[in-house]
């Protein structure tokens, strides 16, 4: 059990809603496992200038995860941005060093480790990205801050919201050399997009618990050739990559992109290499399948 005493050091995650979150039993477990005097928490935080001052105001803060809706709303109240999260224009991540609020992201070395270990080809390759949202941007710089040798060859972004859209696939554009298309996401677009990609990666909360039978992305679409990447990690295996396998893809779960994050958090905090093992493990004992 963790011993809570005056030099016990704080994490948490803050958001709105974050009752959803297993960030806690993860960083906890790992905290545990090394026997750090770290404890971590979830806020619910509807005031961030209000929930920053307390950063600000009280002893033994260590870090904290940001998660919807804070990501961006956050920047300007933070002394330093990393410059990863500042050309991303997202931070998920807060060091407290010396009393300044240093902002970074991790989402982005998250999403990139998590492609590579599941083996997805990527130098030269097209990419499909289905969705547009904080988790979208974040991977879309990664792919494209790659150097050109291991660079993908271009980018595709489908999404529903246009001006959401429309700004991410110029940001990319204007801030990296990456070749960038954007588009509507209709089923007409699907199937071509995907068609002419090798990746594709689902940015969007479609298929998660509760609504496991739901995807955005119709089955019949789906091709062998395609490396299918779906960021929802609750259930482990989404729809999408149920139809992906069905259709002798390869296919990515989302519990890796969460897991590789988290582990870029644990190790910015503590500064020791995180117990891998251990947050997978509670991770793969608290998703619903």
């Amino acid at each position: 059990m963790l011993s809570i005493n005056a030099h016990t050091r704080l994490c948490a995650v803050i958001g709105n809603p974050v009752e959803h979150s297993l960030s806690p039993a993860i960083h906890n477990a790992a905290f545990q496992k090394l026997g750090l005097n770290y404890v971590y928490l979830a806020f619910r935080v509807e005031s961030l200038s209000g929930a920053v001052a307390g950063m600000r105001a009280l002893g033994n803060l260590r870090g904290f995860s940001v998660t919807i809706p804070h990501k961006v709303s956050i920047i300007p109240l933070l002394d330093e941005i990393d410059p990863t999260a500042r050309l991303i224009g997202s931070v998920n991540t807060i060091v407290v060093e010396q009393g300044k609020l240093i902002g970074s992201n991790t989402d982005a070395s998250g999403a990139l480790r998590a492609l590579k270990e599941g083996r997805a080809m990527l130098k030269g390759q097209r990419v499909l990205m289905v969705g547009s949202g904080g988790a979208a941007r974040a991977i879309a710089f990664a792919l494209a801050m790659e150097p050109p040798p291991i660079r993908i060859e271009g980018l595709t972004i489908l999404g529903i919201l246009d001006d959401e859209r429309r700004t991410l696939a110029a940001d990319v554009r204007t801030k990296t050399s990456l070749r960038v298309e954007e588009g509507p996401m209709t089923d007409e677009a699907l199937r071509e997009t995907m068609r002419d990609s090798q990746v594709l990666i689902h940015c969007t909360p479609v298929g998660m618990h509760p609504k496991v039978k739901d995807s955005c992305v119709p089955a019949k679409f789906l091709e062998p050739h395609l490396t299918v990447m779906d960021i929802v990690y609750n259930p482990l295996d989404t729809q999408l990559l149920k139809d992906a396998k069905a259709a002798g893809c390869r296919t990515i779960r989302g519990i890796e992109m969460f897991l590789h994050q988290a582990i870029g958090q644990f190790e910015l905090w503590t500064g020791q290499k995180a117990p891998a093992d251990v947050m997978r493990a509670v991770l793969e004992s608290s998703f619903s399948r």
